[in-house]
């Protein structure tokens, strides 16, 4: 009978023990609900096609603009066309489809695109 009432205690100081640590947790607040993962998505580019050139009439040595198109929605486009260059154009939908872009290179922010010192023609898309 001692021994049972020896076990029954045991038990009885082990749940008093848990029961007082479940207290002391439950009484933390302010921690927020966080969530957090990883996962793994494929970045595809655009296929560009009908690259054109307009040049200025009345000195063809400049670059007025520049016209494509992408093969998939954009929201976001911006070219360049010094490769070592830091001057990025802003680019336009012109066909409210996101497929159709027009680059204007004789406006702000920078200096107008001219032939003799385009390098290369960067193109940069989201459509975030």
């Amino acid at each position: 009978m001692l021994r049972n009432f020896k076990v029954l205690l045991a038990v009885f100081a082990v749940i008093v023990i848990a029961g007082s640590a479940y207290a002391f947790a439950a009484a933390n607040t302010g921690i927020p609900s966080v969530k957090a993962g990883e996962g793994v998505g494929t970045v595809s580019g655009y296929t560009i096609s009908l690259v054109a050139y307009t040049l200025n009439e009345t000195d063809p040595s400049k670059i007025d603009k520049v016209t494509f198109t992408t093969d998939a929605e954009a929201t976001v486009v911006k070219i360049k066309l010094v490769t070592s260059g830091s001057t990025w154009y802003s680019c336009t939908d012109t066909a409210t489809g996101g497929l159709s872009w027009t680059c204007d290179t004789d406006a702000t922010p920078g200096p107008q695109a001219t032939v003799a010192t385009m390098t290369g023609l960067t193109i940069v898309a989201t459509d975030q």
